[in-house]
């Protein structure tokens, strides 16, 4: 079994509010996520659109109800723009989650990324970045790494994401051996993986000394089919139903809690699984995924 004392357990907001696609959940609060997220069993959240960013008055609500903040994503463009511009609001984006007492800061790199244009297929025009540029996003990641790190006590952790310019394992692979351990971790997001056709067991079992972010999340493989096939967007694959809650689709969790229990896996495993809140409601699904993952690690 995962360590209890070691292992947290969050949840995403974008099942109730989702960022990117700002009708799905609309009418959902701030307050109602947060108070359904405590309900369901979890402790940590990511960070919404919705949530306040004054500290004193997030920490006060979050506080009400047992919850912390344990990360928020933030867009790099290390290869399309100077290092400076990403620099500056990655450093004002750190320090709010330093301030919120988080470890970790998500990274995804935005550069000619597809992931939200709606009318580009998730499946073909994919940036594939020279090796200039991988140089630019290495170095630019391990300066940001090192910034975080030393000044804030926040660990960098990088999320690869369809749609993006680090999506394929090779992909990982090359951005994981140009940067340092030191400043540079993984966010290992299951679904992900599983979407483009990588095995999430595999990845997990090759980068989980280098994990400090878990994302938690499964994928509908007939959909996702679908997707590819009729050349859907990522968006419009969110809208379909291709991501949903672990246990629910055809991620092997068993293997990955496997791998992360041996290897002593420290830090905060997050449910995140983008659905429409009209199809899927966000606190049923929530305790459904709370009791899958009780069932499976004992948390």
């Amino acid at each position: 079994m995962l360590n209890k004392e070691k292992v947290k357990l969050g949840i995403a907001p974008i099942a109730w509010t989702n960022d990117d696609l700002p009708d799905l959940g609309k009418e959902n609060t701030f307050e109602q996520c947060v108070s359904e997220m405590a309900l369901a069993g979890f402790t940590g959240s990511e960070v919404g659109n919705k949530y306040p960013r004054d500290v004193e008055v997030l920490k006060k609500a979050l506080d009400l109800r047992g919850v912390e903040i344990c990360n928020a994503w933030f867009s790099t463009f290390l290869i399309s723009r100077p290092y400076e511009e990403t620099e500056e609001g990655f450093e004002k984006h750190v320090a709010f989650l330093a301030a919120m007492g988080a470890r970790v800061v998500g990274v995804s790199e935005q550069s000619y990324s597809t992931q939200g244009i709606i009318d580009q297929p998730v499946f073909e025009g994919k940036y594939e970045m020279d090796d200039r540029e991988w140089n630019l996003l290495c170095e630019g990641l391990n300066r940001l790494g090192k910034l975080s790190k030393e000044k804030y006590g926040v660990a960098l952790t990088f999320h690869h994401h369809m749609g993006t310019v680090v999506q394929s394992a090779v992909e990982v692979e090359r951005m994981m051996a140009g940067t340092d351990p030191e400043y540079v971790s993984l966010l290992f997001d299951s679904g992900h993986f599983a979407y483009c056709g990588e095995d999430p067991v595999a990845m997990v079992e090759k980068y989980v000394g280098r994990i400090k972010h878990v994302h938690l999340k499964d994928i509908r493989q007939s959909i996702v089919k679908g997707v590819r096939e009729e050349k859907m967007s990522f968006l419009a694959g969110v809208r379909a139903g291709a991501f949903t809650i672990p246990g629910d689709g055809c991620v092997d969790f068993d293997s990955i809690f496997k791998v992360l229990e041996e290897a002593s896996y420290e830090g905060y495993m997050v449910v995140e699984a983008e659905q429409d809140p009209a199809k899927a409601n966000p606190l049923e699904y929530a305790i459904r995924a709370r009791k899958f993952i009780a069932e499976k690690t004992g948390l």
